[in-house]
C-alpha cells in the first residue's frame, strides 16, 4: 500500500469532518489551486489579526473604565476595590518579586499541562481501541474527575512535601479529564467507511491511526487541550494555596491575609495573563496543525439560509 493512497484517505477524512460535502467548498475557488484556498498575504493576516482584537479590546477598555469609575468615586471602599492606578503602581513597584512568582506558577502550569496532554492522549487511544480498557478505565477516569481536587491537595503535600511536585500533580489531575474526553470523541468520530477502505488497502493499525484516525481526531483534541491549558493554571494555583513558599497562589494568600487589595488584584491579573497566553499558544498550534478545518477558515459559513 502506498503512502499517497493513505494520505488521500486522510485528506478525505479531514474534508468530510469539516465540510460535509467536498464539492460545495471547492466550488468557486480560483482555478489551479487544487481545491485549496489561496494562502493569505502578510498584510491580509495583519488585518485579520487586528480585526480579531478590537472587539475584546473595546470590551476590556469599557470594563477598566467602569472599574475606575466605581473605585474613584469610592462606591466600594478602596481597601476592597482599589483603583486601576493603585494596582498598576503595585505591579510596577513589586515587579521583580511578582515576576519570580509568576515564573514559578508558569513552570508548574506548563509542565502539568504537557504531562496531562501526553497521559490523556495515551488513555484516550487505549479507551478508543479496546472495549476491555474502555470498560475498565472510563469509570476510573470519571471517578477521579468528580473528586474535588482541593480535597486531595493536602494529601499530596503530605506525600510529596512543599516543593513543586504536588502542584504539578494537581495541575495534571485537573487538566487530564478534558483531554481524555475530547480524544476519545475524536478517535471514535472517524468515518467507518474510511477505516474499511484503509483495511482493504492493507494498512495496519499504526498507519491507519497516523494517517486517518489521528488527523480526524485533531479538531476534538485541540478543543480539549484549550480547556485543559486553562484548567492547568487552576490546578497549579490550588496546589500553592495548600502549601507553598512561592508562586502566585502563595502571593494571593499573603495579599488576602494582609488585606492588600492592590497586590491581590495585580496577582489575579498575572494569573489571568498566564492562562490567556497559554490559550493563545494552543490556538496557534491548532491553526498550524489543522488549517483545513472549517473553524480555521473565515470564509466558511457556519449557517445555512
Amino acid at each position: 500500500m502506498t503512502e499517497n493512497a493513505l494520505d488521500t484517505a486522510g485528506q478525505r477524512a479531514g474534508s468530510a469532518a469539516t465540510d460535509g460535502v467536498v464539492s460545495s467548498t471547492v466550488a468557486g475557488r480560483p482555478p489551479g489551486t487544487g481545491g485549496r484556498p489561496p494562502r493569505p498575504t502578510l498584510g491580509r493576516r495583519a488585518v485579520t489579526f487586528a480585526d480579531s482584537l478590537w472587539r475584546p479590546a473595546l470590551v476590556l477598555a469599557a470594563f477598566v473604565a467602569a472599574w475606575w469609575f466605581v473605585a474613584a468615586r469610592e462606591y466600594v471602599p478602596n481597601y476592597l476595590v482599589p483603583t486601576p492606578g493603585q494596582v498598576w503602581e503595585t505591579m510596577t513597584g513589586q515587579w521583580s518579586e511578582l515576576a519570580r512568582h509568576t515564573l514559578v506558577t508558569l513552570y508548574e502550569t506548563v509542565l502539568g499541562f504537557v504531562l496531562a496532554a501526553a497521559l490523556g492522549l495515551a488513555t484516550a487511544v487505549a479507551i478508543a481501541y479496546s472495549r476491555t480498557l474502555d470498560k475498565a478505565l472510563y469509570p476510573i477516569v470519571l471517578f477521579a474527575q468528580v473528586i474535588p481536587k482541593i480535597a486531595i491537595a493536602p494529601l499530596l503535600v503530605v506525600w510529596f512535601g512543599l516543593g513543586l511536585t504536588p502542584k504539578i500533580i494537581l495541575a495534571v489531575l485537573i487538566a487530564f479529564f478534558p483531554v481524555v474526553i475530547s480524544g476519545v470523541a475524536g478517535l471514535r468520530s472517524t468515518d467507518p467507511e474510511l477505516l474499511d477502505l484503509a483495511a482493504t488497502m492493507g494498512a495496519g493499525p499504526w498507519r491507519t491511526f497516523r494517517k486517518i484516525r489521528f488527523p480526524n481526531a485533531l479538531p476534538h483534541l485541540m478543543a480539549g487541550l484549550k480547556v485543559a491549558v486553562t484548567l492547568a493554571v487552576v490546578g497549579a494555583v490550588v496546589g500553592e494555596f495548600v502549601g507553598a513558599s512561592e508562586g502566585l497562589g502563595y502571593v494571593l494568600l499573603l495579599a488576602n491575609g494582609n488585606l492588600d487589595a492592590p497586590l491581590l488584584f495585580a496577582d489575579l491579573i498575572l494569573m489571568s495573563a498566564i492562562g490567556i497566553v497559554l490559550f493563545v499558544l494552543v490556538e496557534i498550534a491548532e491553526a498550524l496543525l489543522i488549517p483545513w478545518h472549517a473553524s480555521r477558515r473565515a470564509s466558511v459559513s457556519l449557517t445555512t439560509s
